[in-house]
């Protein structure tokens, strides 16, 4: 990774090449057609393992894109698809309970959950090993990486970063990490914040003691609290972030995929 900040971007925006990596945008075929994605993955290798990469509120942004190409560099096939691009185009936006009420809250779990599994199909056909399917996600993403992870058997590690746990972004969210957590296929890594405004610590707490009384991967599952940040401490070209904690949670993450996924 490097940091090579743009004209106009906060000094600490992190820039990853792509130099030694294959990556690019393609469509991607789901249940009703196709949307957006990007991938990254090691330039000529096969039997990679795979980890999806759910967005922030925000969609597929180049924060997003170089996330995959972070996990790319560690050996992965890396995969984000746009999972709201059928209720609209969030880059426009600069106001966040408009960007909610007029497409965030608008996507269902159905949705999200089949095309992640498309993503995975989609790996499948780059030659890329899907027995080894780790899922990451940040922010309305972190939620989600919750959700997937009792969604798909086939899930064998998960980190989400400060989704929140008790409640969705609207009524088309009826379950919630809550309700599933002592369920989950994969052992989940939650990395949260302690000043977080829009996730208590008591729901980490909550979560914690249903992870204690669920099924193994459950018992497995970890969840780190960083007393000194907030809500999207990992987002470089936030001003939320938190350059010693994100440094931190990214060694844990890494540290979680290898010792699931290998």
């Amino acid at each position: 990774m490097t940091v090579t900040p743009k004209p106009g971007e906060a000094p600490t925006t992190i820039h990853t090449p792509a130099e030694g990596l294959e990556q690019g945008d393609f469509d991607l075929a789901t249940f009703d057609g196709t949307i957006k994605a990007y991938y990254a993955a090691p330039a000529g290798q096969s039997n990679v393992p795979v980890i999806l990469v759910i967005q922030e509120i925000f969609g597929v942004n180049e924060h997003v894109r170089d996330i995959c190409r972070r996990f790319a560099k560690e050996g992965y096939l890396a995969v984000a698809a746009e999972l709201y691009q059928r209720q609209g185009d969030p880059s426009p936006y600069t106001d966040m309970p408009k960007l909610i009420g007029e497409i965030v809250s608008k996507v269902p779990d159905q949705q999200v959950m089949a095309d992640l599994d498309a993503c995975v199909r989609w790996a499948a056909t780059r030659g890329a090993n899907v027995a080894q399917l780790g899922v990451t996600g940040f922010c309305w993403g972190g939620r989600l990486t919750w959700m997937y992870a009792s969604h798909n058997p086939a899930c064998k590690a998960a980190v989400a970063w400060y989704g929140k746990l008790a409640t969705g972004h609207g009524p088309l969210q009826t379950r919630n990490p809550v309700d599933i957590a002592a369920e989950v296929h994969a052992p989940v890594l939650g990395l949260y914040g302690a000043q977080d405004a829009s996730i208590p610590v008591d729901d980490v707490r909550r979560v914690e003691g249903i992870l204690a009384q669920g099924n193994e991967a459950a018992r497995a599952s970890q969840m780190v609290v960083y007393p000194e940040s907030g809500h999207a401490f990992f987002a470089d070209y936030r001003p939320s972030y938190r350059a010693q904690d994100a440094k931190d949670a990214w060694a844990r993450a890494l540290e979680w995929f290898r010792k699931y996924l290998a």
